[in-house]
């Protein structure tokens, strides 16, 4: 017999740590350049992220506060993704550092860059895939009485996709070649996707 651990988030989750974020993952990363309206460098990885629309593309990440991405996007429109892969882990983490927004986090971890073709901000030279996005929307977040949060969603429609053709098997792309990196829960967890955890499932119908 299952034994259930219960409880209303507005009372708190009695854990050691919020399990909310290690339940719902792994996560994919935003890992999200973007470019200063006076011309400065960011990029910085968002656990809440994930693509949310086929046609047109649009990717989506949410941010805990009006962060220097968030003000960068609302003054330029433009943003790129760039897909953490596990040789680029590190790098990834290192971008998180919480520094002034006159720091260039690209420098600080090392990263080199590639122009991209349609919008102002770089792209991750060693990263296999990135799309060029421009910003559609920022929505600032409610809860469920209509009281805003310091949390944004920013919204972009993916106007230019970058793909390694190395990632290419007979014009498919090979999601776990290119060894991407999930967020887990915790402090700390990290999860790869390799070939082995691979499995196949058709729908119905």
């Amino acid at each position: 017999m299952i034994e259930w651990h219960f409880y209303e988030p507005r009372d708190g989750h009695r854990l050691p740590h919020d399990p909310l974020n290690a339940m719902v993952a792994p996560r994919p990363i935003g890992w999200i350049s973007s470019v200063s309206a006076d011309g400065v460098r960011n990029i910085a990885p968002y656990s809440f992220f994930n693509v949310i629309n086929y046609t047109p593309p649009l990717i989506a990440f949410s941010s805990m506060g009006w962060k220097d991405s968030v003000a960068n996007i609302d003054a330029t429109g433009e943003f790129v993704w760039n897909l953490a892969t596990r040789d680029l882990a590190e790098a990834m983490n290192a971008t998180a550092a919480i520094v002034p927004p006159e720091v260039d986090e690209f420098d600080l971890a090392a990263l080199d860059t590639l122009p991209s073709r349609l919008v102002a901000p770089p792209r991750v030279a060693a990263s296999p895939v990135a799309f060029e996005c421009k910003l559609t929307q920022i929505l600032r977040l409610t809860d469920r009485h209509g009281t805003e949060l310091d949390q944004y969603l920013v919204i972009g429609e993916a106007v230019g996709i970058h793909i390694d053709t190395a990632m290419l098997e007979d014009g498919v792309y090979q999601t776990a070649r290119a060894r991407p990196i999930l967020r887990g829960g915790g402090p700390a967890d990290y999860f790869e996707v390799t070939p082995e955890t691979r499995f196949e499932m058709r729908r119905p119908g």
